[in-house]
């Protein structure tokens, strides 16, 4: 199959999955670049199509099924980034069943998370230090959004990621865990803290931290040591250096 034209009607449709109203409603995604494209297929996300340079095609002989030839300038209408990719690939969002959350040991929360880069990197560092799973909950942003697809680089789909706005569900999913608050005024130092498992890791927003909310719901709560020069820390980087000390063994 072959596209040419930045006006066709399958490229008018998929440019609409940069917005998150039609990602929601079709359930899907797009990914950008070999990298992606290849780490999605080979952890088994399905993928619909993918649009890829001409000059590059041969490349994509793993889906050679899907595959549409096209060009730069088509390229560059689907793409969320300032120049064209090789390659766009419309992928299938996975689902997975909130049911398994109780059977896992080492879980991290998000609370109303509004960063995309914070959150694919959060994604990465999860992935990296044995977190088995992530937990978005409240008002976050979209997983699928293009620029965290690309900030996670490949890691998106080697965790289950849950969306929970219901505090009941938040409840009853976490009722036999420790459940543990990063807070900056803890009297846990992390360097002293161990975690009982099955565990959950509660991490606030960028700007207003953990709601009282979630305070109250935990069991224990922790803070990173640092210099009193210092008032806090990137979210992403606290998340990494909590999930490393708490849950590398």
């Amino acid at each position: 199959m072959e596209i040419t034209s930045v006006n066709n009607e399958l490229v008018k449709n998929t440019v609409k999955l940069q917005q998150k109203k039609y990602r929601s409603a079709e359930n899907k995604f797009l990914l950008e670049g070999y990298k992606a494209i290849k780490e999605a297929f080979d952890s088994g996300i399905v993928l619909e199509k993918i649009f890829v340079n001409k000059n590059k095609i041969a490349e994509y002989d793993f889906a050679k099924d899907i595959l549409v030839e096209t060009t730069e300038p088509v390229l560059k209408k689907l793409a969320t980034t300032d120049s064209a990719p090789e390659s766009v690939a419309i992928g299938i969002q996975k689902v997975y069943d909130i049911e398994i959350l109780k059977n896992l040991k080492k879980v991290v929360l998000l609370e109303n998370i509004k960063d995309l880069g914070n959150l694919g990197t959060i994604i990465r560092s999860s992935v990296a230090f044995g977190a088995e799973a992530i937990v978005l909950y409240g008002d976050s942003v979209d997983i699928y959004n293009p620029k965290c697809v690309r900030s996670s680089v490949g890691n998106l789909w080697k965790l289950p990621i849950f969306h929970i706005k219901d505090y009941a569900v938040l409840e009853q999913t976490f009722a036999k865990f420790q459940r543990i608050a990063t807070l900056p005024r803890s009297n846990n130092l992390l360097k002293q803290f161990k975690i009982k498992t099955p565990a959950v890791i509660l991490f606030g927003s960028e700007a207003s931290g953990l709601s009282d909310e979630l305070i109250e719901f935990s069991t224990n709560s922790v803070k990173i040591e640092m210099a009193k020069t210092v008032e806090s820390l990137n979210l992403a980087a606290s998340v990494s250096v909590i999930l490393y000390e708490l849950f590398v063994e």
